[in-house]
């Protein structure tokens, strides 16, 4: 992909337009020294075989196999696909937090470290096998729900109406993010996936660095200790998010119009759900430093 996400990273994460997804359907590269199609041949002419200086028959673009390698009768996947997978995946994942929410005391907690784990080797079994499967994202969703559940509600009891002030500037990123990738304003090019690649890295080693410095000094690098610092660190991964959305929004159209399978929105659903859960539990960690302030 996609994308930075890293559900999108293997199989078409540094793929852009108009370039084919890597893994699937690679044109085959000419070997050095081969002859080129329609080059002089020395001796015997073989059989069909283009004569020196006749003009290369022309390939029909249309006729050429899906890099999905679908068959005939396959149902090739459509954005109502992706809508209606994408909005059952989030669907499982709030129901479910809800309903952790509602058990009593502090139960919900006993189920959250589990839950963590097993969604975050879930997501990497799913992200790098690039499984399509319903069962799969669904699980998923259901399992990061159980978490999210239970955080949500530590937070909310804490800062009380948190979590819907959360729930409603993680709609909006999205709807804005949205309509910026449907108006062009701009453009998912392979410049700009790479620079997203780097920014997710980038993130990525400074989450594990301030991690580590955690364990030796009090508040690590002081990227999560509520200050000025955290609140700058907090701002700049939800833009990483924010636009993390419109590769994953150029990968479903992307995906579409090369021909994939019905079932691969399962997968582009998978990846959505990645990215909104991390954009909601970053609004929700920025709140909090706000309202500490």
């Amino acid at each position: 992909m996609p994308s930075k996400n890293p559900a999108f990273s293997r199989g078409f994460g540094n793929a852009g337009p108009g370039q084919p997804y890597a893994g699937w359907g690679n044109a085959p590269q000419q070997q050095h020294g081969a002859p080129q199609y329609g080059a002089p041949q020395y001796g015997a002419p073989q059989y069909g075989a283009p004569q020196y200086g006749a003009p290369a028959p022309q390939q029909d673009q249309y006729a050429a196999p899906s890099p999905y390698g679908t068959t005939p009768d396959t149902r090739y996947m459509t954005m109502d696909d992706v809508v209606t997978k994408t909005g059952l995946s989030f669907l499982v994942t709030v129901l479910t937090a809800a309903a952790v929410w509602a058990l009593p005391g502090n139960a919900a907690w006993g189920f959250a470290l589990p839950a963590v784990l097993v969604a975050f080797v879930l997501g990497l079994v799913i992200a790098f096998k690039q499984i399509a499967n319903p069962v799969a994202t669904l699980a998923y969703g259901a399992l990061y729900g159980v978490a999210l559940g239970a955080i949500s509600e530590a937070f909310n009891s804490i800062y009380p109406g948190i979590v819907v002030q959360a729930l409603i500037g993680t709609f909006g990123v999205f709807a804005g993010m949205l309509v910026v990738y449907k108006t062009g304003a701009i453009r998912v090019t392979p410049k700009f996936t790479r620079w997203m690649m780097a920014a997710l890295i980038g993130v990525l080693v400074l989450m594990v660095a301030n991690l580590v410095a955690g364990f030796f000094t009090d508040g690590g690098l002081g990227l999560r200790d509520g200050g000025p610092l955290a609140i700058i660190f907090s701002l700049v991964v939800i833009g990483v998010a924010a636009f993390s959305l419109l590769l994953d929004f150029d990968m479903a159209d992307e995906a579409i119009r090369r021909g994939a399978p019905a079932k691969f929105a399962w997968y582009i659903a998978f990846g959505l759900l990645v990215t909104v859960v991390w954009l909601y539990l970053e609004i929700l960690r920025l709140l909090s430093y706000l309202q500490d302030d």
